[in-house]
């Protein structure tokens, strides 16, 4: 009986501990997107960036509090797309300001300072390559295409947001 007693005694001191641990204020953490930006000369580049203004509160009660950095409120239209195996995009700006989620497969991004970029599931970008201009060699915005074999499913995300210019990591 004794030998309960401790493991119930034991038991009880770790849960105190993961209450009082989880209860006090845990540092946010810090995540990253890709940023296709333009700068004032047209050019685009790509920039990893930072999301890391978290706020732990829930989404919906009685759900239990999670992360959350709320980036711009506004209009979006949610589009998922399959780009059958060997696709590439040529050169050619984003239609509109979008979020570019790789679901299953992986992508590459190649912005018109020469920086390539490959993402697969877990990645985020961030299209805002509108305002880019033709170079000499005729390219404009980004090249895009798949890695390897297979077809890539994308979540694309298209706000209402009007590009920026010069703003690297605008989501700061």
């Amino acid at each position: 009986m004794r030998r309960v007693l401790l493991s119930l005694t034991a038991i009880s001191a770790l849960v105190t501990y993961t209450h009082e641990t989880l209860a006090a204020d845990p540092p946010p953490p810090t995540t990253y997107y890709w940023h296709n930006w333009t700068d004032h000369n047209g050019v685009s580049h790509m920039t990893h960036c930072p999301f890391h203004n978290y706020v732990l509160k829930t989404m919906s009660k009685p759900a239990g509090p999670q992360w959350q950095d709320r980036l711009k409120a506004g209009q979006a239209q949610v589009i998922s797309t399959v780009q059958p195996a060997h696709w590439n995009g040529s050169w050619h700006p984003d239609p509109k300001v979008q979020w570019i989620i790789p679901l299953r497969g992986t992508w590459y991004v190649t912005a018109m300072d020469g920086t390539r970029v490959e993402m697969g599931p877990g990645d985020v970008s961030l299209g805002e390559d509108q305002m880019s201009r033709k170079d000499l060699k005729g390219h404009v915005g980004h090249f895009a295409g798949n890695v390897g074999d297979g077809s890539i499913t994308l979540m694309v995300i298209q706000t209402d947001e009007t590009p920026t210019v010069d703003q690297p990591c605008r989501f700061k």
